[in-house]
């Protein structure tokens, strides 16, 4: 009691204030006051319980989506270069890890996984691009790192890949260490953590190098392949893809060294909670349904006979899930019936039979041994 009285008291103190500044009566009991101009807290009637605060939605919210919705379409931000996770080929069509996320992203929205328009942007064109708008999402082999997290207006999603850094080098130079590169040149593409970890790396190993710097993935390979540089440096996924795609692929060799981590996922713009979430949960639905073996080739029979209640609450049968982040309930189940789970997406195109194979590793779930997990669809 003495505890109610207390919260009612400074409740009407906080109304009495507002009203001294902003001229105005203060409300009788049972009336709305705004604080902060985002939470609403309503003065009890003499004796009741303090309501709970209705949460005012910020500006922004919203918006995205809207805009979306009106455009018929998500504009992704995506790379073209790199096999495996983002690439073009003869026909013009894009494929690869980071594109089917942008696919999933359009079948929860829309329910169709082709209402996408990719936009091919370098490294260092990315964080404009969705800075400006002229993007909706950056789905790109992006770093998570602390600056860009705080410094670039976004905001990155659950991680969906995890990565490292590395070296290739031709297996005919004899190159086995980052010490066999002392005084030899490195290509490597500007304007990405890439650049800055082999600064970082080599100066703590005291190896003199000098690196040859290019805009684009293309161009960094090219300089490599024409013997231009002694070793190039990237995510060690990117090595690998990019190493499919070379004349002779086993003239090549990744080093053993792992010079950084590297944590890839979507990034949103700041200002938007709402198209944040929904981002975010299509990843999390992504590893959800792997997690419970729901895939495109079962959905519609899981989703007739399944009684498992987290596995209802993500095909939209109970909970309403859909409603909450602003799409139709069946958002996750479009996502599996048209684009699969997180295993096929991987499989897909990084898996055993692609040439762009890369053990799963860190990438299993964590009832696997990864660091895949989820939070509960609740």
């Amino acid at each position: 009691m003495r505890k109610s009285l207390w919260i009612l008291s400074l409740l009407v103190v906080l109304s009495l204030t507002l009203a001294a500044c902003g001229g105005t009566a203060a409300p009788a009991a049972g009336e709305p006051v705004v604080v902060k101009e985002t939470v609403i807290v309503e003065v009890p009637a003499a004796g009741a319980a303090p309501a709970a605060p209705a949460v005012v939605a910020p500006a922004g919210y919203g918006v995205t989506l809207k805009t979306i919705q009106e455009r018929g379409k998500i504009i992704c931000g995506a790379n073209s270069q790199v096999p495996g996770f983002g690439y073009v080929d003869a026909d013009g069509k894009f494929s690869g890890f980071d594109i089917d996320y942008c696919r999933a992203l359009a079948a929860a929205v829309f329910g169709d996984p082709e209402k996408v328009e990719y936009r091919p942007l370098t490294a260092k064109e990315r964080f404009t691009a969705l800075q400006s708008g002229e993007i909706d999402l950056v789905s790109r082999n992006t770093t998570w790192s602390l600056a860009r997290d705080t410094e670039l207006g976004g905001n990155f999603t659950a991680t969906t890949f995890y990565d490292g850094q590395g070296i290739m080098v031709t297996v005919e130079s004899g190159i086995a260490t980052l010490a066999d590169l002392d005084g030899g040149t490195i290509c490597v593409q500007t304007g990405t953590t890439t650049e800055l970890n082999l600064a970082d790396v080599m100066a703590a190993e005291g190896v003199a190098y000098t690196p040859a710097v290019f805009d684009d993935a293309d161009a960094v390979f090219a300089a490599y392949t024409e013997g231009r540089c002694d070793g190039v440096t990237t995510d060690k996924s990117g090595l690998v893809s990019r190493r499919a795609i070379l004349d002779d692929p086993a003239a090549h060799t990744i080093l053993d060294v792992t010079m950084s981590k590297e944590p890839l996922g979507p990034m949103v713009r700041h200002g938007d909670d709402q198209w944040f979430d929904i981002a975010q949960w299509t990843v999390f639905a992504l590893t959800t349904a792997e997690e419970y073996g729901v895939t495109s080739a079962n959905v519609d029979e899981v989703k007739a006979s399944t009684v498992n209640p987290e596995v209802r609450r993500l095909l939209g049968l109970e909970g309403d899930m859909g409603l909450k982040l602003g799409l139709s309930n069946d958002w996750a189940y479009n996502i599996i019936k048209y684009v699969g789970n997180y295993e096929e997406v991987y499989n897909r195109n990084l898996g055993p039979d692609t040439a762009t194979y890369i053990p799963r590793g860190y990438n299993n779930l964590y009832t696997n041994g990864g660091l895949l997990y989820a939070p509960p669809v609740r």
